[in-house]
């Protein structure tokens, strides 16, 4: 694996980079060798996050963290990764893909069985068009943290969604 890692608003130490690749290391077994982790490493106020990207044919693994420890974010960024890639695995078992990026003895190996991915509930309901400002506002209305509309402008499907730190992302189709 080659990492790519990096600080926002701060240095990284030798000593961060080891524990990086000593705990994402790892995760080597799961990934062949041209596998690129992008590491972001920043201090925000006294919270120390970790973001940890890992591109692979046709999906993103993808874990950001956050605590007040450095090495406490990058353990627990680890975990939820290897969360992940059994999850990811399972889906490329079920759908009979090939999982380019993994290692072929990772998707080969036997699984513990996990919990099911279940929808055990269907909405329907009528999409109006409207501005997404609009649309944030109906979301903040109706306390969720996303919104499903037709955008006025576009007059396509558009997700509006809460962001950390009182702030909204408009997801727009791309064909």
């Amino acid at each position: 694996m080659k990492f790519i890692i990096r600080g926002k608003n701060m240095e990284v130490t030798d000593s961060m980079k080891k524990a990086i690749t000593d705990k994402l290391g790892k995760l080597e077994r799961y990934f062949t060798p041209e596998t690129e982790v992008h590491v972001t490493l920043a201090v925000e106020k006294e919270r120390q996050k970790i973001e940890v990207t890992i591109p692979m044919k046709g999906n993103i693994i993808r874990s950001e963290q956050v605590s007040n420890d450095m090495y406490v974010s990058i353990d627990l960024v680890e975990e939820v990764i290897e969360r992940q890639l059994r999850k990811y695995k399972e889906k490329l078992i079920s759908k009979h893909q090939s999982g380019s990026g993994l290692r072929q003895e990772f998707i080969e190996k036997e699984t513990e069985p996990s919990e099911e991915i279940r929808i055990i509930r269907n909405k329907h309901f009528e999409l109006k068009p409207m501005y997404p400002e609009d649309a944030c506002v109906q979301m903040e209305l109706l306390g969720h943290d996303f919104y499903v509309f037709i955008n006025a402008e576009s007059e396509q499907v558009n997700v509006v969604y809460k962001r950390k730190g009182s702030t909204y992302g408009l997801i727009e189709p791309e064909f």
